[in-house]
């Protein structure tokens, strides 16, 4: 069971990124896998030595994402209004506008998850999102807001009957963290070829 949460991880992960750079460059992230702009970033090496080596980026190479960070891209894609929606009702005094971008893109993959993926129990969407936030998060106090945003909506989808029963009073911190990836500004962004 421990090696399908670490690849849903990485999936995570590799969702982020296309959502990131989409809001960088303006397309859509449906027009980046197509025109195939992006590269799948490894993670970083384990030890400080071969960090040096590699570089202030960390190490990129080619390669394809699985189902399931494709179904949350373009899941997220076709749900965004919906997903912005949710996300602009809980985010107390913060425009979704004003919202650093790799944190909009970590609470839009987050909140897609939270609805549409039945096989992921919403308080493992949360602290992947949480984890997420603390390793490329825009701001210092991402995680805490990604946190606070998440809990939001879990508590309106519990009162709606939409099922969040098991997000409310979860341990979020449970499933583990997120394998670092080193990136421009922290943020990770999937590298854009020939763009």
């Amino acid at each position: 069971m421990a090696p399908r949460i670490h690849e849903r991880t990485r999936d995570r992960v590799s969702a982020v990124q296309v959502l990131y750079t989409s809001e960088l460059t303006g397309k859509s992230p449906s027009e980046l896998l197509d025109c195939g702009l992006c590269l799948v970033a490894r993670e970083a090496p384990a030890d400080e030595a071969e960090a040096a080596e590699a570089g202030a980026f960390g190490r990129i190479e080619e390669g394809t994402l699985t189902d399931y960070a494709l179904a949350l891209i373009h899941g997220v894609e076709a749900n965004q209004a919906q997903v912005d929606e949710r996300i602009e009702a809980a985010s107390e005094n913060w425009a979704l506008s004003r919202m650093p971008i790799v944190d909009r893109s970590i609470l839009r993959l987050a909140v897609f998850e939270m609805f549409n993926c039945d096989d992921v129990p919403v308080s493992v969407s949360i602290n992947e999102a949480v984890e997420l936030a603390k390793g490329f998060g825009g701001e210092d106090d991402s995680p805490r807001f990604v946190n606070g945003v998440l809990g939001r909506i879990a508590r309106s989808m519990e009162g709606d009957g939409t099922g969040a029963a098991d997000a409310v009073g979860a341990d979020i911190a449970a499933a583990g963290p997120v394998d670092a990836l080193v990136g421009a500004s922290g943020a990770a962004a999937c590298v854009q070829a020939g763009v």
